[in-house]
Parts: C-alpha cells; sequence; structure tokens
C-alpha cells in the first residue's frame, strides 16, 4: 500500500480514510437488512430490469398465442379477454408495487440516518471553526496584530452559531411544501 492508501496516490490519506470509512457505513447498513428487506431488495431490484419486461413481453405473448388457439393440439385455458392473465398480472403489481415500496421505505430511512449524520458532522465542524476563529482573535490579540486581521465579520463568525434560531429562520423565509 502506498503512502494514500489503498485507493492510489491520487486521494490524500484523509479522503482515503473516509472513503473507507463510508464503504464500513454502508457495508453495516446493509448487513442490519432483514431477511424480507432482502428479499424486498432482490425481487424489486430484478423487477427494475430490462429482462424483467422481456420475460413478461415473452410471457405474454406465449400466453396470447396459446390462448388465441394458433398452436394446433394445445388447448385454450384462458380465452380472450384473458381473464386469468389479467387477475394474475393484477396480482403481481400489487406484490410488485408492495416490495418496491418496502425498498423505497428503508432507502429512505437510511437516507435520513445519512442527514442526521451530515447534520451532525457539520454542526460539529461549525463549533471547530467557530473555536478556531476565536484562538486566532486571542493569539492576534497577543501579538499585537488584532486590527490587521480581525474584522468585524470575523468577529461575527467566531460567535457561537444558534442553530435553532437559524432553523426557524430558514422555516419561516421559504415557501411552504405543496
Amino acid at each position: 500500500m502506498d503512502g494514500a492508501g489503498q485507493f492510489g496516490s491520487s486521494a490524500p490519506r484523509a479522503a482515503a480514510r473516509n472513503i473507507e470509512e463510508v464503504v464500513r457505513l454502508e457495508e453495516d447498513a446493509s448487513r442490519r437488512r432483514s431477511l424480507a428487506d432482502r428479499i424486498s431488495d432482490v425481487i424489486a431490484g430484478f423487477a427494475g430490469t430490462v429482462t424483467f419486461v422481456l420475460l413478461h413481453l415473452g410471457w405474454f405473448a406465449v400466453w396470447a398465442t396459446i390462448n388465441a388457439g394458433l398452436i394446433p393440439g394445445v388447448p385454450a385455458f384462458d380465452p380472450y379477454p384473458f381473464s386469468l392473465l389479467c387477475m394474475i398480472v393484477s396480482m403481481e403489481g400489487v406484490l410488485l408495487s408492495t416490495f418496491v415500496l418496502i425498498k423505497q421505505n428503508r432507502m429512505s430511512a437510511r437516507a435520513d440516518e445519512r442527514n442526521h449524520l451530515g447534520l451532525q458532522v457539520s454542526l460539529l465542524s461549525e463549533q471547530e471553526v467557530t473555536k478556531v476563529i476565536q484562538m486566532l482573535e486571542v493569539i492576534s490579540a497577543h501579538l499585537g496584530i488584532e486590527h490587521e486581521v480581525v474584522d468585524s465579520e470575523t468577529k461575527e463568525l467566531g460567535q457561537n452559531t444558534a442553530v435553532g434560531d437559524l432553523a426557524r429562520q430558514l422555516r419561516d423565509k421559504l415557501p411552504p411544501c405543496d
């Protein structure tokens, strides 16, 4: 392994560590899925493929050909308007939409987890930067260069941010969700 880790020399070590941590978090989330979630993922994933569509087109063509009486010696078991086929496809549609909703709900919950983690990291970063600005103000004052380094914006940014107040202001100013 070179100095930048397994991701090659173009990625700094910190970025490589971050990538590895993200991969670990995603693998952990994948392992936490229940058997039902895994099954739903496989079914919903397959239902969203061209193979799924082609299999259905083939199945419908064979079904219609047989039940239209176009194959000699093969009796029609679901004559036009193919009521049995319609019932089966309707049931399949209900089940597939349920599997897709299960997967979407799980993905939405996972996205919420990521957003909460991102918010926590952002808040921590904001606190760290504020502390660094405060330290810069102290060092600048100690060196007697405060007037050259610290302006009104720096002083403002060096104050602790009231996140709740910002959230309320944003909520008040944004248009309502439809």
